[in-house]
Formats: C-alpha cells, sequence, structure tokens
C-alpha cells in the first residue's frame, strides 16, 4: 500500500509538470523556439516579412521604426497588405494622421496570445485602449497569426487594420454642427451650471486636469473624453431632445443675470441630457429594458426608437435616438437630506448630540440617524442644505425616531432664509416656510408628513434649520429630511 502511494505521488508530480510546461507563455519560452527572427528587433522581423511588408513602410514613413528598435519591448498588431489597401487615403496622406495610426497598432509590453484572461484591455501608443482577446481578435479586426517573435517583443498579424476611432467626447464635438444636443454639451465648456465648476475651468486654464475640468457636463456627469473608462450616451436628435428640454423648463425657472442667455433652457437642457450617459458600454443585446442615472432617473430603453445601428468608439458607444421619452414622474426625483449631513449647529456643542446606528424594529433593516438627548441649552439647532431643487410644490417629510423618552419630543423645521443673530437670541430671517413646532411621537418609525411649501426659483436652498424645543435641554432627533417635488397640472 505504502508503495501504491508513492507511485500515485510520482504520477501526480509528472501530470502537474506536462501541465505546467503546457501551458507556459511563448514569450517566455523564445529563447527556445528557434525562431530566427529572436536575432532582430521587431521593426526588422516586420519588414522582412512579406505578408505584412506595407506596414514595415509605414513604420520606417512614420520613424516608429527606430522605436520598435529600442531595447524596450513592444507587441505590434501588423495588418495584413491586403488590409493597409483598403485604408482611406486621406489618413495615409496625412502625416499627423498616419502617425495615430501606425501608433494605434503598437502597445509597450509584451502580449503574447496565451492570456490568463478572456479578453484584456490594453493601452496602445496613441493613447487609445483596444480590446485583446487572445488568438482571436484586437479590437474590431481578427488575428490571422499570433506570436510572431523578435528580439525585443512580438507581432500579431491581423486581416483589418486598427484605424482610430474617436471617443465619445471627440463625436461630440465633431457633430456639434449638426446636433442640437451635442452643441449643448459643447457649450457647457464656456457656461458654469455650478459655481464649482468656473473654479475647476479656472484651473483648467493652466492646464490642471484641463479634459476633466473643462466643461461643466464632463466635471458632473462622467468625463465622456476618459479614454480608459467604458460610457454609453442616448444622443437624441433635435425633435426629441427640444421636447423633453421643454418638459423640463416648469421646473428649472431660473431668472438670469444676462440678458443673452436664457438661464431656464440652459438648465433644463443639463436636467435632461445629465440622465442620458451610463458608465458602461452596453452592447445592443445587452441593453436592459430600464436604465437609472447616477442622479436616480430612470426611464424605460425604447429599442424603437433607436435610429441605425449603435456608434461604435474608442471608450464606448453612442445610440442616435429619435426621443428618450421620461415621465416627469420619474425625472423630477426627491431630494433626501440624511440626518448625519448637517452643515452647522448652535446653541450646544459637539458633544450635545451622536451618530446612532440602530435596526429598525418594524423592518429589521439598520439606519443611522442624530440625537441630540439633553442639549446644554435650548432650542438647539442644526442647519443643512439642498442641492438643486425644482421650481414647483414640495411635499416636506421627516423621519424622527423618539425611542428614549416615554413623552413625545416637540421639534421645529424651517426652510430657506438667513441666520440672525441678535444679542444672544439667533433666530431665521424670512424662512420660505416655517412649519411651526410638531410632535415626535413614542417610537414612531414612520415618516412624517409636515405640510408643504413652493418654490419659485429652482436651485439651492442653503438652508434648512431644524430646532429643538424652547426648554433648555429639549431633545432633538432626526433620521432624514424628504423633499417630494409635485408634478404640475
Amino acid at each position: 500500500m505504502i508503495i501504491l502511494n508513492l507511485n500515485y505521488k510520482r504520477l501526480l508530480v509528472s501530470l502537474l509538470t506536462v501541465a505546467l510546461v503546457s501551458c507556459s507563455n511563448p514569450w517566455d519560452d523564445r529563447e527556445s523556439n528557434g525562431d530566427s527572427n529572436l536575432d532582430v528587433t521587431l521593426n526588422e522581423a516586420i519588414t522582412n516579412t512579406a505578408e505584412v511588408s506595407q506596414f514595415g513602410k509605414l513604420l520606417i514613413q512614420t520613424g516608429y521604426d527606430k522605436v520598435l528598435a529600442a531595447s524596450k519591448t513592444y507587441t505590434v498588431f501588423a495588418p495584413t497588405n491586403e488590409a493597409l489597401a483598403k485604408v482611406d487615403a486621406a489618413i495615409l496622406n496625412d502625416a499627423e494622421s498616419l502617425k495615430k495610426f501606425v501608433a494605434n497598432h503598437i502597445a509597450l509590453t509584451s502580449f503574447s496570445s496565451v492570456r490568463k484572461n478572456t479578453e484584456d484591455k490594453i493601452l496602445m501608443l496613441d493613447d487609445k485602449y483596444l480590446i485583446f482577446k487572445g488568438s482571436t481578435a484586437i479590437g474590431d479586426a481578427a488575428i490571422v497569426t499570433a506570436d510572431h517573435y523578435a528580439a525585443n517583443g512580438v507581432f500579431h498579424i491581423i486581416n483589418k487594420a486598427l484605424t482610430p476611432k474617436l471617443n465619445i467626447w471627440e463625436y461630440i464635438n465633431a457633430n456639434k454642427g449638426t446636433s442640437a444636443m451635442s452643441a449643448y454639451l459643447v457649450y457647457l465648456k464656456e457656461f458654469s451650471i455650478y459655481k464649482e465648476d468656473a473654479d475647476a475651468k479656472a484651473k483648467a486654464a493652466t492646464g490642471f486636469l484641463a479634459d476633466s475640468l473643462s466643461n461643466s457636463y464632463l466635471r458632473n456627469v462622467y468625463n465622456l473624453n476618459n479614454e480608459k473608462n467604458s460610457y454609453t450616451l442616448f444622443l437624441m436628435e433635435d425633435a426629441g431632445y427640444n421636447a423633453e428640454v421643454t418638459k423640463m423648463k416648469p421646473y428649472l425657472t431660473k431668472t438670469s443675470n444676462d440678458p443673452k442667455k436664457d438661464s431656464t433652457a440652459i438648465y433644463s437642457s443639463y436636467f435632461t441630457t445629465r440622465d442620458l450617459a451610463f458608465p458602461k458600454a452596453y452592447k445592443k443585446s445587452e441593453l436592459p429594458k430600464t436604465l437609472t442615472s447616477r442622479f436616480g432617473v430612470q426611464f424605460d430603453v425604447d429599442q424603437t426608437q433607436i435610429v441605425g445601428e449603435p456608434i461604435q468608439l474608442s471608450n464606448g458607444i453612442i445610440y442616435i435616438m429619435k426621443k428618450v421619452d421620461v415621465k416627469l414622474s420619474d425625472r423630477l426625483v426627491p431630494t433626501v437630506i440624511q440626518g448625519e449631513a448637517y452643515t452647522g449647529y448652535g446653541n450646544g456643542s459637539r458633544s450635545s448630540f451622536s451618530s446612532r446606528e440602530l435596526i429598525d424594529p418594524t423592518t429589521g433593516l439598520p439606519y443611522n440617524d442624530i440625537m441630540a438627548p439633553a442639549p446644554g441649552a435650548a432650542q438647539f439647532y442644526m442647519t443643512y442644505a439642498a442641492k438643486d431643487m425644482f421650481s414647483t410644490t414640495y411635499k416636506v417629510y421627516w423621519r424622527a425616531i423618539n425611542d428614549q423618552l416615554t413623552v413625545p419630543i416637540s421639534q421645529r423645521l424651517q426652510v430657506g432664509g438667513k441666520l440672525q443673530i441678535t444679542g444672544i437670541v439667533i433666530s431665521v430671517l424670512n424662512p420660505l416656510k416655517d412649519f411651526g413646532y410638531k410632535d415626535v411621537l413614542v417610537k414612531d418609525y414612520n415618516p412624517f408628513l409636515l405640510g408643504s411649501f413652493d418654490i419659485t426659483q429652482s436651485g439651492n436652498i442653503d438652508l434648512i434649520t431644524l430646532w429643538a424645543g424652547t426648554v433648555a435641554k429639549n431633545p432633538l432627533t432626526i433620521d432624514y429630511l424628504k423633499f417630494v417635488p409635485d408634478v404640475k397640472k
């Protein structure tokens, strides 16, 4: 029995050794494979290979022959002579375009066809990324023969030239003259949606991260100029785009300081377009029935509205849409402010309150809230702020948990206005709405409707004040505030 176990172990070791050898990377074994190309550089190996000799000439013409003669290691995807014959003459006859074209076939370091991953996203020398599928494909080109080794790298022969594609942002810029939505997105380089955008653009003017900071859309939604990530954008035709913008105008009323600018139209366009970009490249067969934007807006993806084929770009996909009809009830997302997201407090110290992590006994779910059980003075208060409020009527709720007392807690919410200090008295001057003191019942875990108020000018509410009672050591508690916008009749 001992002899059988020993023989079994020897057999297992032998099998593992064979498996490891058979799965090794050909690039690591190149010295012993007898390939004469191992004595020459990539540039020489490509030039001497008849099937791709025309690409070898382009390497010399663009100066990349010297790059591929250097000591660094490279991977080249060399198109056949037949594939090069189909390349647009405008690319081949323009020095700058030709250089970018050739660079899109070269990657730093060695990528053999033996890969751990089914596919890898690799960076080309023109700063574009391509998907490499082992011995199968690179980008939208098929690999004819893989793993031709040279002294400083490897080249694969492909059946189609890898003409550099525009990225999504480059495509938008190229179509700003024929697309109203594209023109608007480009315009946001000049117009700052938020004050923070103007500060970022000042930095961008000095060259500091200019690609992501120079445009309000790139900064606040997604940087569609980023080659490393992948995106999907729904780009509406003019009629559908204008209809969606018009739907939003009653909810984004703004008075402009510049008579030449229609702020209502500008912000209505922003709140329409911000929900049409997504951080993944969805193939048509993979498009979900519904999508939810990063701003919480959900809409149905109606594939019958797609015009033509998806536009495949270097960092994602654009779908040209006749329209993307989003219901106003979905577009007008409620604003929820968590109790922990306070902007300030007063009539008490930081030790007066704490953030709690609790379990809701009615649902079994965890939640966080703020509790000030016994502030050191009367009318302890906490302040909050709300961003991107629509010009409409809002219903206001709070969820406040009174689980430490046996009697109701009295507290008050004021929306808008400015804090005013008169002697030792702190109050809010000219609030948009004062809901007065309301009772927080004992162990009531339901949201409580405080009432409603109107906003006539869309924008931010910089001051929302939650007050404890008027008697010293009156407690204060808050899980969240919720502002629910009404759809106008």
